[in-house]
């Protein structure tokens, strides 16, 4: 698909992929991942508003870039501000280059901590493809064949290849992984999801919508899973293929005891070096409860954790991970932050790249946990 940034140019950073996405095609033929694409708004725009030129734009990008298989307008700040009529471009747009056109209506993120972004981007999915994606089962032209053991990976956006190792896990057990969403996804995988058996969701908060949609509309199941840590890891397997036959149940034990000397290895490894040290984080999505296990199984302790964009369900589902007395805290200050590791004196963090550089500075070992940091930890780890 084409991603169009509607708004100023400097907004249009985020029409890209930024992260390690499996690249195939050829850069402004057949894919466009790494592309920007801009309405460029200008100050006549905000005033008289910008929708001739973005059904313009997208008839031009349509005539520049024919082999697109879809486009999604996605509406920056000032959108939200002069209430630019997106939907109707796109219900007007697709019509004229027979192509799925999807508008996000989502400036800024959306909602106090930014969670109604997720809700607004399922449902741009739930009300814009799968439509289509249901005429074209009844058109029959979805050239897809279904099979007993199809399940999709949700809210896995594949930062730094944890889909892949998520996808390899699970095809190695017997399942076959139709689609990814979205790290790696395409249009036509989304399209194909309501086919198959069931929903495997690895970022809830994100993408628990959706899955009940799919639940309710198709009769697909779905669960969240786990791949953090060999614990965790072999837990997880034994739960999805207990929902399969016994071939996939065989399968997931033989997978399980393949991997098993690769962990004790690590672990043995670090196990006597780690005992004991203290974690704390902070992190949006899932990752404040399901990597404790990984921490707990190199004999770590967490001592506290939280989330940016948490609701009461995801502290509910974290009470499952922590040991009693962990302090949690929900969507903290910079300064707030500071403060709790100061008190709790951490051996190490766990957080994003806003904080990573503040505590870095006071020489505390640090790990960036939104886009995994493939730099080493610190200079006070290695020394």
């Amino acid at each position: 698909m084409i991603h169009i940034s509607h708004g100023p140019v400097g907004c249009g950073y985020w029409s890209w992929s930024g992260r390690r996405n499996y690249y195939i095609g050829t850069t402004g033929i057949d894919t466009f991942g790494t592309m920007h694409f801009t309405s460029d708004f200008q100050e006549r725009d905000i005033v008289f508003g910008g929708d001739k030129k973005l059904a313009k734009m997208i008839q031009e990008i349509d005539e520049l870039f024919p082999l697109n298989r879809g486009v999604s307008i996605q509406s920056e700040c000032p959108i939200g501000l002069i209430g630019d009529d997106i939907e109707a471009v796109a219900r007007k747009s697709s019509k004229e280059i027979g192509k799925p056109v999807i508008p996000v209506r989502c400036e800024g993120f959306r909602g106090v901590s930014q969670s109604l972004g997720h809700h607004i981007a399922n449902d741009a999915i739930r009300d814009w493809v799968f439509p289509k994606a249901d005429q074209a089962a009844k058109d029959n032209t979805l050239n897809y064949e279904p099979g007993p053991y199809d399940v999709a990976i949700i809210g896995d956006y594949n930062i730094g290849g944890d889909a892949w190792s998520s996808r390899i896990l699970l095809e190695e057990i017997g399942l076959r992984v139709v689609a990814q969403w979205s790290g790696d996804g395409t249009i036509n995988e989304m399209m194909l999801t309501p086919k198959v058996k069931m929903n495997l969701i690895h970022c809830y908060r994100s993408m628990n919508y959706i899955s009940r949609h799919m639940e309710e509309a198709y009769g697909i199941p779905w669960m969240e899973y786990n791949f953090f840590g060999p614990t965790k890891i072999a837990e997880s397997l034994r739960a999805i293929a207990a929902k399969f036959d016994e071939k996939i149940q065989e399968n997931a034990e033989k997978v399980i005891a393949k991997y098993e000397p690769t962990s004790k290895a690590i672990l043995e490894k670090y196990g006597a070096r780690l005992k004991g040290k203290t974690v704390a984080l902070m992190v949006g999505g899932l990752r404040p409860r399901h990597v404790v296990p990984a921490f707990k199984d190199l004999g770590m302790e967490l001592i506290s954790t939280g989330y940016e964009f948490a609701h009461n369900d995801d502290y509910k589902r974290t009470t499952n991970y922590i040991e009693n007395g962990t302090i949690v805290y929900d969507d903290v200050t910079g300064y707030e932050f500071e403060q709790f590791v100061k008190a709790l004196k951490p051996d190490i963090i766990g957080a994003g790249i806003k904080e990573k550089y503040v505590f870095q500075k006071m020489g505390l070992p640090f790990r960036q946990m939104h886009s995994w940091d493939y730099s080493e930890l610190s200079n006070s780890i290695r020394t």
